[in-house]
């Protein structure tokens, strides 16, 4: 059957959810197997030992940029109808939001993608996290914590269109987006090289991982293009749809069903296969009452962020990034921005390139001197 006649035959709502709970059960998969986590990766760049987390990462983030320009370049995804690039933005929220959601992350040892997969894998620190995460996010939407983020946000708003989108604003046109996304993945490759832990589900899991999240984008630009009724194209990301499927426990009636109906579920499942398959399954819990309230005071700080900034390490960095927008402020979710995150990632680009250079001139003047 064609994608219009899944659409005819079982509607938008039901083959979104269907899709959403496909592309998280591969996401949760890879993002498992290949320990796909952005608070490792920033340590080990943090101490200087670039290995295999920073390269997982690397490879995600390449992988889904390549992936996400590729389709933009050969007419399969219109990125200016993305809420990251079409909606007013915040900046002031995309700075404040980032750094309080990168605190939180680092407390809660993993991001909001992060806590879902280890929740699945047995850690119940992970399932707290995640659970008040969850009604943070959803206070920060519309409870007693949305006038402080409003507040936040109104300081520095930028309006959606070109203004949002990186490679409108320079000129340079997603023929150089190809190329960035090449760069990193050189990048990638050469940290992967020198990693010693580097094995197969590294590099099959980070690429996987960054794939799901073109897969996610290509496959609502799919929906959205066979449907008669408007659809909104989206992402990968998970303070939303965290906050989402709290309310549905909650309320009655639930928010309609679309992608993020599946993709929850779906990556929690994904990720307890690939616990099986490698046989990580056990469960874990807090080893004194210290650790226990760093994990709440974290989860609360990273659940306000992650609104406040527009998303999580994937919602921002990885889904945004690979647009390139310039800010992450999705509508339905009146949040704001990635250029934390990609300001995070350049930086650690431009450091990496400076410390290379560094490097080669030391040898080439030891050279010189002998």
């Amino acid at each position: 059957m064609s994608m219009a006649q899944w659409l005819e035959a079982y509607g938008n709502a039901t083959v979104l959810a269907t899709g959403g709970a496909l592309i998280g059960g591969l996401f949760g998969f890879f993002a498992q197997r290949s320990r796909f986590c952005l608070r490792a990766a920033v340590i080990e760049f943090w101490h200087r030992r670039f290995g295999d987390k920073l390269s997982v990462w690397l490879l995600a983030f390449a992988s889904a940029v390549i992936a996400v320009q590729l389709m933009v370049l050969l007419g399969w995804l219109d990125t200016n109808s993305a809420r990251q690039i079409a909606a007013t933005g915040s900046l002031s929220g995309a700075l404040i939001g980032g750094l309080t959601f990168g605190v939180g992350m680092v407390m809660t040892r993993g991001c909001a993608s992060r806590l879902l997969v280890l929740s699945a894998n047995g850690n119940l620190r992970a399932l707290l996290s995640g659970l008040i995460f969850a009604v943070a996010a959803q206070s920060a939407l519309s409870g007693a914590l949305s006038p402080l983020r409003l507040t936040i946000s109104s300081w520095w708003t930028v309006a959606g269109g070109p203004s949002r989108d990186l490679l409108a604003m320079t000129g340079l046109g997603h023929g150089a987006g190809l190329a960035m996304g090449g760069i990193w993945l050189i990048a990638a490759l050469y940290f992967s090289l020198r990693s010693p832990q580097r094995g197969v589900w590294m590099w099959v899991g980070g690429i996987g991982t960054g794939l799901m999240v073109a897969a996610a984008w290509g496959f609502s630009q799919w929906v959205a293009r066979e449907s008669f009724d408007p659809v909104q194209i989206q992402g990968l990301t998970f303070s939303g749809p965290s906050a989402e499927w709290l309310m549905r426990v909650v309320q009655w009636p639930a928010p309609p069903i679309g992608f993020e109906f599946g993709l929850m579920p779906g990556v929690f499942i994904g990720s307890l296969i690939g616990a099986l398959v490698g046989k990580d399954w056990k469960l874990e819990g807090f080893s004194d009452g210290y650790s226990m309230r760093r994990y709440i005071g974290g989860a609360i700080l990273m659940g306000f962020g992650a609104m406040l900034a527009g998303g999580c390490a994937v919602g921002a960095g990885v889904t945004g990034g690979a647009i390139f927008a310039l800010l992450y402020f999705p509508l339905r979710y009146s949040a704001t921005a990635t250029i934390s995150s990609c300001v995070i990632l350049l930086t650690m680009a431009c450091i990496t390139a400076l410390s290379l250079v560094r490097s080669r001139l030391l040898n080439c003047c030891n050279c010189v001197a002998m």
